[in-house]
């Protein structure tokens, strides 16, 4: 009797003080799937410290909910504005504890590298990113949720980071690439 494919599930995380996206993929065997995608909106909220308590206890919420296996979340890019960036990493710091908590395996890919891994460019714009998103988990969404599509982004990041396909051996052409990743290619009309 053959054994059934190894299932995993992928929390990604695009960590925000306003808006926070997340996307849930299950991997069954070299195949990522669509399970869930979101924001948590924070914009309701003054308080800073508010905002992480509320980062945590929805991030908590989610892993309840879907119980994934491993947390992917974006690593803050370096800007102009020490603040921002301050904030920008506690808010990453509150969803990061919400997965120690849970005992949950921590992945971090930084914005170029995620970009890079979904549309092949690593200066991809957000909407080039959800359209192809869209194309290889074959779902719609509007573009007031482009925020939701940036976790889902990170989460399918590391399924490509960490899957067979990517990690096996090849001739190293693009023919081969393409014969393994077909859900990767945009074919022109």
């Amino acid at each position: 009797m053959k054994t059934p494919p190894k299932e995993r599930i992928i929390l990604g995380i695009d960590p925000g003080t306003t808006i926070t996206g997340y996307g849930v993929v299950k991997a069954v065997a070299n195949t990522p799937q669509l399970v869930a995608i979101g924001v948590i909106d924070l914009s309701k909220f003054g308080d800073h410290y508010i905002k992480l308590k509320h980062i945590y206890e929805r991030v908590t919420g989610i892993i309840e909910e879907y119980h994934p296996d491993e947390l992917a979340i974006e690593s803050p890019f370096y800007g102009k504005n020490v603040q921002s960036m301050l904030k920008l990493g506690r808010a990453q710091g509150a969803a990061i504890a919400a997965a120690l908590s849970r005992s949950m395996p921590i992945f971090e890919y930084a914005p170029r590298k995620i970009k890079m891994s979904i549309t092949g460019m690593g200066a991809a714009s957000k909407e080039q990113v959800a359209a192809m998103l869209m194309n290889i988990l074959k779902f719609k969404i509007t573009s007031a949720k482009l925020d939701a599509t940036d976790g889902l982004a990170v989460a399918l990041c590391h399924f490509y980071q960490t899957s067979a396909a990517v990690k096996g051996k090849g001739s190293g052409t693009w023919k081969d690439f393409i014969d393994k990743n077909p859900a990767r290619v945009k074919k022109k009309l």
